[in-house]
Order: structure tokens, then sequence, then C-alpha cells
């Protein structure tokens, strides 16, 4: 039991224990907060700047045992890398895929690519494009 005289005035010592460590994780919360920020902002940087080469199918034309592909690859200058294509047939099985090389100078690439096929291949779809 504690009596008048034993009871410090609350505030007239500075902060009580409790005060402190409520300071204190407020302090921890903010900074692991704004760590896990720049951390987010970070891998999504290098998400979206990351992928140095794009491309898209402008049309195929396809025949019993390849299909010709048009490709437009956007790049760095200077950047090599390659693009992944492949092709089903009518009940959707895959007829074939192939990686095509890009490398060069040039910041825009337009190229039609041959995909050799086990069948006649209906569709030309471009998986993604790396950078070595």
């Amino acid at each position: 039991m504690s009596t008048a005289s034993t009871q410090l005035p609350e505030g007239r010592y500075g902060r009580s224990v409790d005060e402190r460590a409520d300071r204190k994780l407020k302090i921890l919360g903010a900074v692991l907060g704004a760590g896990l920020l720049v951390l987010v902002g970070w891998f999504a940087y290098h998400y979206v700047g990351g992928n140095r080469i794009s491309a898209e199918v402008i049309s195929f034309n396809a025949s019993d045992r390849a299909v010709e592909v048009r490709l437009e690859v956007h790049k760095d200058a200077g950047v090599s890398g390659y693009c992944t294509v492949r092709s089903q047939s009518e009940d959707g099985t895959e007829v074939g895929r192939a990686n095509f090389p890009f490398d060069g100078d040039a910041t825009r690439v337009d190229e039609v690519v041959t995909l050799r096929t086990i069948s006649r291949g209906t569709t030309a779809e471009l998986l993604g494009c790396h950078a070595d």
C-alpha cells in the first residue's frame, strides 16, 4: 500500500519508464517502416527499370513445319539478350519453342524469325525477353 508521502508527483521527475518504452517503440516502428518502404521502392524500381529488352509480335505466318514471326524489339543501345517465342497447335499442344538472340547498338529491331515446329502451329506467342 502506498501513502501520499511515498508517491512521487507525476511528471515532476521526468518521464515514467512506461512513457520512455512507448517512445522507443514508436521510434523503432518508424525506422522499420521507413526501411520497408525503401526496400519496396528499390524492388519496384529494379522490376520496372531492370527489363532492358521488350518486344511484341507484330504478325506471324504459319506453315506445316514452321511459323514465321515478325518481332519488334525495343532495347537499350549496346544491350544483348534474347526473346522466347512459342507456337501451339489448334488443340493447345505446344509444337515449337525457341530463343531468338538480339544484340548490337540499335535500340529498335524489327526482324522476321522462323520458329520450327513439329506440326502445324496456329499461334505465335512471345513468352518474354531477357537481357544477357
